[in-house]
């Protein structure tokens, strides 16, 4: 069995497949009844393959969940640029901020890949890594409190503590929106809105530069 270092770089369309391949079956047959050899064979490559490449099926469901997670942060990342960056006007701070919530709960909260996150980590906890040694555990919470610190440079919030302010938010708005509805799809249930936007106020009743 080949070893971290060992590792084939390969072919990008084989990598995907294998990835796309190894998702699909965790997802529908399970991560403990996927062998190896259906995974090759859905791929359409060799079992050698596979393990060239990824070198073993708990590194495999590494790789895809890792793979979903960069995913979601990139659609957060994305977000926040698109409806939160070069904020100068406090009468914009407000709008901006449930702007960027009803996208988040559509565009990712209820996109395939947040599904499929959440359906690892119930179904195959036990072969992913530790919460700490995940490096994606925390990256949408850090991303938006580097975007509050810029508000607050910008003199838009207080925040002395910029991921204990997204934390804040996420309590208020899609904490609050999934607890009280279990799904968070602004596109389809008019109930989100109005919860948003009572957490967005309530958040900056808390942070908002007085």
């Amino acid at each position: 069995m080949p070893t971290e270092k060992t590792l084939r770089a390969g072919s990008a369309q084989k990598r995907a497949a294998i990835l796309s391949s190894a998702r699909e079956l965790f997802l529908t047959v399970g991560f403990d009844r996927t062998s190896v050899d259906a995974i090759a064979a859905h791929a359409g490559v060799s079992k050698r393959t596979v393990y060239d490449y990824y070198g073993d099926k708990q590194t495999l469901l590494h790789a895809v969940f890792d793979a979903v997670g960069q995913s979601l942060l990139a659609t957060v990342r994305r977000t926040l640029e698109d409806t939160l960056d070069n904020l100068t006007d406090a009468a914009e701070l407000e709008p901006a901020l449930v702007t960027f919530s009803m996208r988040i709960t559509t565009d990712m909260l209820d996109s395939a890949e947040y599904t499929t996150l959440q359906r690892f980590v119930r179904t195959a906890s036990g072969h992913l890594p530790h919460p700490d040694d995940r490096a994606l555990t925390n990256a949408p919470e850090e991303a938006m409190g580097e975007r509050f610190a810029a508000l607050a440079e910008a003199g838009l919030l207080e925040v002395p503590d910029p991921r204990l302010a997204a934390d804040h938010f996420i309590a208020l708005t899609f904490g609050v929106t999934l607890s009280r509805l279990g799904s968070a799809n602004a596109a389809k249930d008019s109930r989100v809105r109005p919860l948003i936007v009572e957490g967005v106020r309530a958040f900056l009743r808390a942070y908002r530069t007085r």
